[in-house]
C-alpha cells in the first residue's frame, strides 16, 4: 500500500513540510513517485520516519540522525557505528531521565507539602497561612 505525502504525514505525525524538509537534507530516501509524479510513501518509509521521529523524541541532532541514516544504506558494514551511535544517544537519554526524576521528586515533595497543609487547615479552620 502506498500513501500519497498528506497521508503520510498524517500518519506519521509528521508536518509535509517536515517530510519534504527530511527528503531534502536526506534522513529519507526520495520516495517512490506515482504515476501523475507525485510522492508515493509505504510502509517501509511509515516505519523509517517512526524510528526518526523516536531518535528526534530522544534530543538527537538532526547531524547525528543524518550519520544514522547514511550509514544504514551500507548494511552490516556499519552496524557498529550504528549500534555505537544507538548508545551514546541512550546514555544521554538516561542522563535527562535521571534529570527528570530529580525534578520530579522535588515536585512531589512540594505537592506533598502543599496537601499536608490543606489537611493542616482542614482540621484548624480559621487558620489560614501560606508555604512556599
Amino acid at each position: 500500500m502506498t500513501y500519497a505525502i498528506a497521508e503520510a504525514a498524517h500518519r506519521s505525525g509528521l508536518s509535509i513540510d517536515t517530510l519534504r524538509y527530511y527528503e531534502r537534507i536526506e534522513l529519507i530516501d526520495p520516495p517512490a513517485r506515482d504515476s501523475g509524479g507525485r510522492r508515493a510513501y509505504n510502509e517501509d518509509d511509515l516505519a523509517w520516519l517512526g524510528f526518526l521521529t523516536r531518535l528526534r523524541m530522544t534530543g538527537m541532532p538532526i547531524r547525528m540522525m543524518r550519520e544514522y541514516a547514511r550509514l544504514r544504506h551500507q548494511g552490516d558494514a556499519s552496524a557498529s557505528r550504528r549500534k555505537q551511535i544507538l548508545v551514546e544517544q541512550r546514555a544521554e537519554v538516561l542522563d535527562r531521565i535521571a534529570e527528570l526524576n530529580s525534578c520530579l521528586d522535588v515536585l512531589n515533595y512540594k505537592i506533598a507539602n502543599y496537601e499536608q497543609c490543606e489537611r493542616d487547615i482542614e482540621e484548624q479552620p480559621g487558620v489560614q497561612e501560606a508555604s512556599a
